[in-house]
């Protein structure tokens, strides 16, 4: 593009632009942020009922079926899910339906009611598509700006759900395509979702505060920066492992849901076969650590997210039996996100390896939380800010190492198949 056609600079166009956007993206922020609010309440009450009556797990099969029946006979395209929202945002034009945000939220606490492994991102994102979506076509805007409108849907949704706007922001960018970021929608992603998060917080939401108690004290090396060169050592050789545990984890989930497929006929059978699986699982374990979301447990002892920031306070293989779970629950039908237990799986991973390496486990534990997921989602500027926003700054040099290199050795696959490949991850020519 020639820059001298933009020499004499207009800023009041580019006002007229600000406006007009922020007019757009107030509806979808208010919507989302609410529907965000509404979603995390319902999930905490299930939580809680399902912690009170252990019996309910006993139903994950039977619930199963609702699930995949619904959206078999009532869903349409719903089923679709994320994938769905990225083809939109990728080419306008075949929509969103809106009854994906009644099926997903429905579902997706069901399926935590009854002990289903999964998260919330992919519930938010959902969401903030179908609004965006609902929001655009009432507005009747042309296609180059309800692709813009999705994402700040998307944005909105991630940035309201985790309390993590400038992340929510960058990831909507992000995710599209690996390798490639378009920053047509950087403002408009960034106000839906600091105003998400705003709506969603004035409804009295509040999300789980994690911190690091690391702190290095003194300042050294000849420049004079402050930084444990041994840390950050070994946080290489952890960003490795956060991402070859990434590659795990979307390929089993990719695997297992074809394998399902292409041996049961009847397709109603598969959810009954996860949910029975998740049973005899925990059985078999002896315990329901895995179940649900994974941020706490009942008693408050055991395998957690808030209880991996703590030393020798988690197992050595809860990241492998939380991603075992959540990899039967998604692909058998259960709905949900993966994100909530990527980050179970990736605290978990890096406070045991912080354990048995002599490092902070504190530090690692948030490193694994952040980078676990960078490499399934191929988001590692999002989780970098998601890692300062979370956790504080102090630390964000780690963060960056951790996720960055997690984001090369999780391979060019991820957990959402619609996300394209703009640039390879280093030069596979060779």
């Amino acid at each position: 593009m020639d820059k001298s056609n933009f020499s004499n600079f207009d800023q009041f166009r580019i006002l007229k632009y600000v406006v007009r956007w922020f007019l757009y993206v107030l509806p979808v922020s208010v919507a989302v942020g609410s529907l965000i609010a509404l979603f995390l309440w319902l999930l905490d009450k299930a939580t809680e009922l399902r912690f009170a009556n252990e019996w309910l797990l006993y139903l994950l099969p039977v619930i199963g079926v609702v699930i995949v029946a619904a959206y078999k006979f009532k869903g349409k395209n719903s089923e679709a899910g994320n994938n769905l929202v990225m083809d939109e945002i990728h080419k306008p034009g075949g929509g969103i339906p809106f009854r994906m945000t009644p099926f997903v939220l429905i579902s997706t606490v069901m399926t935590h009611l009854f002990g289903g492994s999964a998260g919330r991102e992919g519930t938010a994102v959902q969401i903030g598509g179908s609004i965006s979506n609902f929001i655009g076509k009432l507005l009747k805007l042309k296609p180059e700006d309800m692709r813009i409108l999705l994402m700040t849907g998307v944005a909105a949704g991630f940035g309201a759900v985790f309390g993590t706007p400038v992340a929510g922001a960058i990831f909507a960018l992000e995710v599209l395509a690996i390798g490639r970021i378009k920053y047509d929608a950087l403002l408009p992603a960034l106000m839906a979702a600091v105003m998400a998060d705003i709506v969603c917080s004035a409804y009295g939401i509040t999300h789980t505060q994690y911190s690091i108690s690391y702190h290095l004290q003194q300042a050294v090396g000849v420049l004079n920066l402050r930084i444990d060169y041994k840390v950050l050592i070994f946080a290489v050789f952890a960003g490795v492992l956060f991402g070859l545990t990434s590659h795990l984890f979307a390929f089993s989930i990719k695997s297992l849901k074809q394998l399902f497929h292409k041996y049961i006929k009847w397709k109603l059978l598969i959810p009954v076969l996860g949910g029975l699986s998740i049973i005899a699982l925990t059985f078999i374990l002896g315990t329901n650590d895995y179940l649900g979301l994974g941020v706490e447990t009942a008693s408050g002892a055991g395998n957690s997210i808030v209880n991996a920031f703590r030393a020798g306070e988690v197992d050595n293989f809860s990241w492998l039996w939380k991603l075992i779970f959540t990899v039967i629950t998604l692909s058998t039908g259960f709905k949900g996100g993966e994100v909530t237990p990527l980050f179970f799986i990736g605290a978990t991973l890096g406070s045991v390896f912080a354990f048995h390496t002599g490092m902070p486990v504190d530090l690692f534990a948030g490193m694994g939380f952040i980078a676990v997921f960078a490499g399934a989602t191929n988001t590692p500027l999002a989780c970098t800010i998601m890692g300062v926003e979370l956790f504080g700054s102090e630390h964000v040099l780690y963060f960056a190492v951790a996720c960055f290199v997690a984001y090369y050795f999780s391979g060019h696959s991820g957990i959402y198949s619609s996300q394209k490949l703009s640039v390879p991850k280093g030069d596979i020519s060779k």
